[in-house]
């Protein structure tokens, strides 16, 4: 205990730092998120953060390694309409994903096939993936439709 502090004052103190945190941490970053959200994944991913204009969107790169690389898109509103990724291993999906996990989780169980090889596709009315994995090489997209920008080819996203 400080010199001078009551044990009630320091309690208190400690409540509404405890309070503070809890109300300024930044949202889960994940598909739909917006910039900050961006950030946060930055910052998970002890990236190095890399942001590129486009005619109907940015493109924010997130490069954590010589190889691992994560691009978020954001739309002229502000959200993620889509990720991608490449690298020697698969970023934390849970992350990128945010409320779409669960749907990634359960197809990815159900499409889980023994061998060297991983796939999995998802394609629901609001959440598209598809990821390809093998030893050191793993890619993939995902994406939600209703915020696709208007003009912008999913396709040709890197």
């Amino acid at each position: 205990m400080r010199p001078g502090t009551s044990r009630a004052a320091q309690c208190l103190s400690a409540l509404a730092a405890a309070s503070l945190a809890t109300f300024s941490t930044p949202a889960p970053a994940a598909l739909g998120g917006d910039i900050a959200s961006v950030r946060v994944d930055t910052a998970r991913f002890r990236g190095q953060l890399v942001s590129t204009e486009m005619a109907s969107f940015t493109r924010h790169d997130i490069i954590s390694g010589p190889d691992a690389v994560v691009h978020e898109y954001l739309a002229p509103n502000g959200r993620v309409f889509a990720v991608t990724w490449h690298g020697p291993l698969p970023p934390d999906l849970s992350q990128l994903f945010g409320s779409y996990y669960e749907a990634y989780r359960s197809a990815a169980v159900a499409q889980s096939h023994p061998g060297g090889h991983r796939q999995v596709h998802v394609v629901q009315a609001d959440f598209v993936v598809h990821a390809l994995g093998r030893l050191r090489a793993f890619q993939g997209m995902a994406y939600v439709p209703s915020l696709v920008p208007a003009g912008v080819d999913i396709a040709s996203l890197p």
